[in-house]
């Protein structure tokens, strides 16, 4: 359907003909389509979902009942086993159609958000055809063959690795791709009621942005379907006023070109005050509307070039990190609200920008990146390896449906046409690049390379991009060295660290203290190169989250090269990102160490290289309330980062209690304890929100951390813990969860009951430590 972003200004029932959107999945008590407003947001759309009923059958397993976005295999947070869901599945579900106004006739679509990995939809008896590719829409118009009551929709969905699309490799091994495919009708399923003629292909392009005087948006879209007296009016809005409009008329085949200008008041869209507009087209025919489509607009400039990035006309370093949108325990098939927090939590590091691999992800998380301030490098499907033709036709197909799915989000910077880690095919990428200028010129193209192909001339796309494994030997420890920029592209560097350059293939809290803490060296060291070399445009570590994965280094079925854990919190690795902000924003200090002296986990084993990363002037310690150590920034080895980690020795110290005071100039900043007496140390749990909807799809995570008396990190406490859920909710997760294996920080879900609405209790039993709980709300607004 579309890809609004902001909810439109209602029409009046009668001018409008009352159109809206449709959520798949049977719940009576509960309106299916609101008729009375114009449009209905595509973010409200997903919040407001009906998305249970369905049924799903294969491989000898029923499930009734079904909440979409749905994984046909439930899995643990380590060891997925791709028998258990690569075969052939049946969803089912049935619908009925609210009734329509008699004012006029109506065309109706199916849409699939996402489903891995091919799907053949069957309606009422009528095969409406086979998608194939698991990270991009597939819509069907279905006018000819829906009815007003029992409406039979059966999904033939093919989870199988051999089907012949990106980033498949039939014929091999489903391990041959770096991340497993859990599959399932991961994301929404809705059904959008249209008019006969409606808008669709709605392009806004902010033009010379950084010229007031001849600030203007160019606008571009097309009518599909024919009515008498068609006219469309374009308007920019800030909140509901009008900025500017225009108005015109469709040419002989639909499509629409205008542009409004005089905006010389509105602001920019920067990364620390992400300002978004929105821009409104209505369909008239005569003086009567009959649809509205909306888009957000961000007005700013992003250039990448041999000299470095510049968003609105300045230079900036990118700081960035990868993100997988995988989950433990049900793959992919997250809400918009759990989407939108990896944003969040992306933004709350310090990240300028992410990189969706090796896919197009979720329209939620790209929003939040809108409205936060992330940018975004985008990439079609794909990893290491080419097809054959049928394949790389996927591969076309990819490039453009991306692109219109996703050109109106500013977030986005860079379209990635060149699919990860592919040989050169100049004809297959001078097509994907010219789809890419055809589409929407007004953002550069990418593709990463790897290794061996760095020194390639076949490279057709406007910025070079390169994941750098190389290293080097820096006091006995294997830490990243990156390659010279290429003079003749703007450079990027898009992986980095991972399980390759640094110290360390693991980085689990269970690993000892000096490769988690090698780990955040590693990245500090990428980030201080890029930002050394003014031809270098930044760089993305590899990776943000760990991953489940069967391929290279990775061990129990996942890997572990993020800097936050599958579950979504942070590791000692994640300190370098945490630190880089102004401290009149934030206070951070975050050592790259546990305050804990047994075993592999000892701060001692770091000798005099214990690093505390934190954006202040000067570090004051203290242990048990006497003077220890006063530290300065280690300028010496990080010169160009902008907040450089301090160097700390606690080689011969045996315990207390350490206080890190901050301190810019003369005033201190923050303060932060940590304990090395194990008494105090408790079980904390929490819920990322208070309240969720009770509509069967909304969910939220719980997190369960063992900490010290002060909040802080103990990562070697023993023992599993027991969950226990009451009220009308639903637990996604491991229970008991074994919280020693995972280092004593781990997660779960939760999720309400379609139309439930109550308080849910989550409780954690230890058998050593203080039981908790946490309640999360079931409402009907959340």
């Amino acid at each position: 359907m579309d890809a609004e972003s902001t909810r439109p200004a209602p029409l009046s029932r009668r001018a409008f003909g009352r159109f809206g959107v449709l959520t798949l999945g049977v719940v009576a008590a509960m309106p299916l389509i609101d008729w009375s407003s114009p449009a209905l947001n595509r973010r409200m759309q997903r919040e407001n979902r009906i998305d249970s009923g369905w049924r799903v059958s294969g491989m000898r397993t029923v499930r009734d009942g079904v909440t979409l976005p749905d994984s046909v295999a439930r899995q643990s947070w380590r060891d997925w086993d791709p028998k258990t869901w690569e075969g052939e599945w049946h969803y089912r579900n049935s619908f009925d159609l609210p009734p329509a106004p008699e004012d006029g006739t109506y065309r109706y679509f199916l849409r699939f958000d996402g489903a891995l990995s091919a799907i053949t939809p069957n309606l009422n008896g009528h095969v409406l055809g086979t998608h194939r590719g698991g990270y991009l829409p597939a819509e069907y118009e279905i006018t000819r063959y829906v009815r007003g009551r029992d409406n039979r929709l059966d999904v033939a969905l093919d989870g199988s690795f051999e089907v012949d699309v990106p980033p498949n490799r039939p014929g091999r091994p489903s391990n041959t791709v770096d991340f497993w495919q859990l599959a399932g009708l991961y994301r929404e399923v809705t059904l959008r009621v249209r008019p006969q003629a409606f808008l669709t292909e709605l392009h806004a392009v902010p033009r010379a942005v950084l010229d007031p005087l001849r600030r203007t948006v160019d606008v571009r879209l097309r009518v599909d379907g024919r009515m008498p007296d068609p006219r469309v009016r374009v308007e920019l809005l800030d909140g509901e006023r009008i900025l500017g409009s225009a108005s015109t008329v469709p040419d002989a085949q639909g499509r629409v070109r205008t542009g409004i200008g005089g905006l010389r008041d509105v602001e920019l869209w920067e990364l620390d005050a992400p300002k978004s507009y929105r821009l409104r087209a209505t369909l008239y025919s005569g003086r009567e509307p009959v649809h509205e489509e909306s888009a957000p607009v961000g007005f700013r400039t992003a250039e990448f070039t041999t000299e470095g990035f510049f968003l609105n006309g300045h230079r900036r370093t990118i700081i960035g990190l990868n993100r997988h949108q995988i989950f433990p325990y049900v793959g992919a098939a997250m809400p918009p609200r759990v989407q939108r927090r990896d944003a969040r939590i992306l933004k709350d590091l310090n990240v300028t920008m992410v990189r969706c691999s090796h896919y197009p992800q979720h329209e939620a998380f790209l929003e939040a990146c809108d409205e936060l301030g992330i940018l975004v490098f985008e990439e079609a499907p794909g990893w290491g390896a080419l097809g054959d033709g049928t394949w790389k036709r996927y591969v076309r197909r990819d490039v453009r449906d991306m692109i219109l799915r996703d050109r109106n989000h500013p977030s986005i910077v860079l379209w990635g046409v060149r699919l990860n880690e592919t040989p050169a095919d100049s004809e297959l990428y001078a097509d994907t690049q010219r789809i890419a200028a055809e589409l929407d010129g007004s953002r550069q193209t990418t593709g990463a390379i790897i290794g061996g192909d760095y020194g390639t001339e076949d490279f057709l796309q406007d910025v070079f991009s390169y994941n750098d494994y190389d290293s080097q030997q820096v006091d006995g420890k294997r830490l990243p060295k990156l390659k010279q920029p290429r003079e003749n592209w703007p450079w990027l560097v898009t992986e980095s660290v991972g399980t390759l350059s640094g110290p360390a293939s693991f980085y689990r809290r269970t690993d000892p203290v000096t490769a988690q803490h090698g780990q955040a060296l590693a990245h500090a060291y990428v980030h201080e190169q890029a930002a050394a070399d003014p031809r270098c445009c930044g760089a993305l570590g590899w990776a943000g989250f760990d991953y489940p994965s069967g391929n290279g280094n990775q061990y129990q079925g996942v890997k572990y090269p993020g800097v936050l854990d599958q579950f979504r919190e942070p590791k000692l690795g994640a300190a370098v990102y945490a630190a880089q902000v102004d401290p009149n924003r934030r206070v951070v200090i975050e050592p790259a160490f546990y305050w804990d002296f047994h075993g592999e986990f000892a701060v001692g084993e770091l000798g005099d290289d214990a690093l505390i990363f934190a954006n202040a002037g000067r570090l004051e310690l203290f242990l048990d309330g006497a003077p220890f150590a006063e530290l300065l920034p280690d300028r010496g080895r990080f010169p160009h980062l902008p907040y450089a980690p301090f160097r700390a020795d606690f080689s011969r110290v045996s315990g207390g209690e350490l206080r890190i005071d901050a301190y810019q100039g003369a005033r201190l900043l923050g303060s932060r304890r940590f304990s090395a007496d194990h008494e105090g140390d408790r079980l904390a749990l929490s819920a990322d929100d208070s309240e969720i909807r009770a509509d069967g799809a909304d969910a939220t995570r719980v997190v369960l951390r063992v900490t010290d008396r002060h909040g802080a990190p103990r990562p070697g406490r023993a023992g599993s813990v027991r969950l226990r859920l009451r009220g009308p909710g639903e637990l996604l997760g491991d229970n008991p969860f074994p919280l020693a294996e995972t280092g004593g920080v781990a997660a779960v879900w939760v999720r309400g009951r379609p139309g439930r609405i109550g308080t849910v209790r989550i409780g954690a039993v230890h058998p050593e430590l203080p039981s908790n709980d946490v309640t999360i709300r079931m409402g009907d607004r959340a």
